[in-house]
């Protein structure tokens, strides 16, 4: 399959991990059950130095809860190397506990049917006195830790109470043991409704906490290596062609309106396709759909490297030749910009080119207070063939009618003086624009241009409707057909330039020229519509 390169798996890879890694954590967060979390480390464990006195044995009492108030009943003394009398070591222990969940926690969301909520367990050692210290502004944790809250201890055992912590709300058991050795596993048990106890790693003073969990650094290190694999692809020259290109020398002729587009697209193709050649040649709608025939003739069967570019439907176009619509194009008509007039109605516009107005002053609905020029009208046209020409006659002269002939080549002196209309043509539509340019009172049309109008010359509205190829009510408007000879073979050049041309890159060329590719919604089914006229 075609898709199925290096690039696109990784690319695609690169997707799934990151929308996954999303999903997974999202799923981690809603349902495994760490919305209660208590968490606990061990933050101090040293051995002590005693002294002597009587202990308490379990009570607290008010206000410090009897840490060092005694130790123990037996009365236990101190020798010289800091053990008990009884040979037993000392050893205090600070145990910090807190809220490491999403939700506040607290007496009801402890499990378990004794009063109370954790038990703490220091294997190998006795617990002999407990303090309790909390955060500056938690104060009120410490009256929970009382025997009637479940607080107790016996042996190595420590019950710890049911304490409502925030979020991120902790405190600390001072704890004094005998027995043992620092170090000695210390446990922290019991139950949370949709939630659980664990161990957190104890900080040094001189640790910084990380900044992600391991598996976020899993996460960032896969996506990270795929994104570099990917780049690297990318970079990396690649020998084949992309999808839809073919070597091969190809000629593109035909209409003069479209040849802009055509242009900038054969330069975009040529740069991604290596080894393609496009050769744009504008020589109006008429001679390229003469070149295109002739040519495939003279092929004898093989299929010549051509295509023509027709404005409307190619009138006379032989049955081998194959069309497709590509774009709509809005053409213009332009006058001199000395003349005060920016808007021609459609029978003001026949009027003229039939011959029925020759003097600006005869028509109406000059701006108010400027004053109909007394300007004799020439009309400059464009050459029979031109498809330019052909729409002019197609959408505003009526169906079937022509326009007239030819009565002053130079576009100044009328050879038949007696002949009131003052019309001459011109082969291009640059040629056109420069004598519209350098003519008082002369009027035009051409195609509606990206580039800057000579500044001699006023493109036109039509009925108040300005020359655009996305608007329906502008009536100057065509196709723009891409003519083949027979049908091109899928590898051809050919074919590969009008796939980029009408459904690839290449219709941004299209769209910069001001013209629509009749692949955009807004064309609106007029494609079809004007071809199958």
């Amino acid at each position: 399959m075609d898709w199925f390169s290096a690039e696109n798996v990784v690319a695609i890879g690169t997707a799934v991990l990151g929308v996954g890694a999303s999903v997974v954590l999202l799923w981690y967060e809603r349902r495994v059950p760490r919305r209660r979390h208590i968490g606990y480390r061990v933050q101090v464990d040293m051995p002590i130095r005693a002294r002597a006195g009587s202990g308490t044995g379990g009570r607290v009492t008010p206000g410090s809860l009897g840490l060092l108030d005694g130790l123990g009943e037996d009365g236990l003394g101190e020798d010289g190397d800091g053990r008990a009398a009884h040979g037993r070591a000392l050893s205090l222990v600070l145990l910090r506990v807190e809220n490491d969940g999403a939700q506040f926690l607290d007496s009801s969301h402890y499990t378990g049917h004794e009063l109370h909520g954790l038990t703490a367990e220091f294997t190998g050692r006795r617990v002999r006195g407990l303090d309790v210290t909390q955060r500056p502004g938690s104060d009120h944790l410490a009256t929970h830790f009382t025997p009637g809250a479940g607080l107790a201890w016996s042996e190595g055992t420590l019950k710890i109470p049911r304490v409502p912590l925030g979020r991120g709300e902790y405190y600390k058991l001072l704890v004094l043991l005998d027995g043992g050795s620092p170090g000695d596993p210390v446990t922290v048990r019991g139950g949370l409704l949709e939630g659980r106890v664990t161990p957190n790693r104890a900080l040094s003073p001189d640790d910084t906490p990380p900044l992600l969990s391991r598996w976020a650094w899993v996460i960032i290190s896969a996506l990270t290596a795929f994104v570099c694999v990917l780049a690297t692809l990318i970079l990396l020259p690649d020998e084949r062609l992309p999808i839809g290109c073919a070597t091969g020398r190809l000629t593109v002729t035909g209409s003069t309106a479209f040849a802009p587009a055509v242009r900038g697209a054969a330069r975009a193709y040529e740069k991604e396709c290596p080894g393609a050649e496009v050769d744009v040649v504008a020589a109006g709608s008429g001679e390229g759909i003469e070149t295109l025939t002739e040519r495939g003739l003279a092929a004898k069967g093989r299929f010549p490297s051509v295509i023509a570019f027709s404005d409307g439907p190619a009138i006379d176009a032989a049955p081998e030749l194959s069309r497709r619509p590509v774009a709509l194009t809005a053409f213009t008509l332009v006058v001199n910009a000395k003349l005060g007039r920016r808007d021609l109605t459609p029978d003001e516009i026949r009027a003229i080119f039939r011959g029925d107005v020759t003097n600006w002053k005869q028509l109406k609905g000059w701006k108010p207070g400027t004053r109909a020029p007394d300007l004799p009208i020439t009309v400059v046209s464009r050459t029979s063939g031109s498809g330019t020409r052909a729409t002019f006659e197609h959408t505003l002269l009526h169906k079937g009618e022509g326009e007239p002939a030819v009565t002053a080549p130079d576009c100044r002196t009328r050879t038949n003086p007696r002949v009131r209309l003052l019309r001459c043509e011109r082969p291009s539509t640059e040629a056109l624009l420069r004598t519209v340019a350098e003519t008082p009172g002369a009027i035009g049309y051409a195609e509606r241009r990206t580039d800057t109008l000579p500044r001699e010359v006023r493109a036109l509205t039509i009925g108040g409707t300005a020359p655009t190829a996305g608007t329906r009510d502008y009536p100057f408007t065509a196709v723009e057909y891409a003519y083949t000879y027979g049908t091109p073979p899928e590898t051809s050049p050919a074919a590969g330039f009008l796939d980029y041309l009408t459904t690839g890159p290449g219709t941004n060329a299209i769209l910069r020229q001001r013209q629509l590719p009749c692949a955009e919604p807004e064309s609106g089914g007029r494609c079809g519509a004007q071809g199958a006229g």
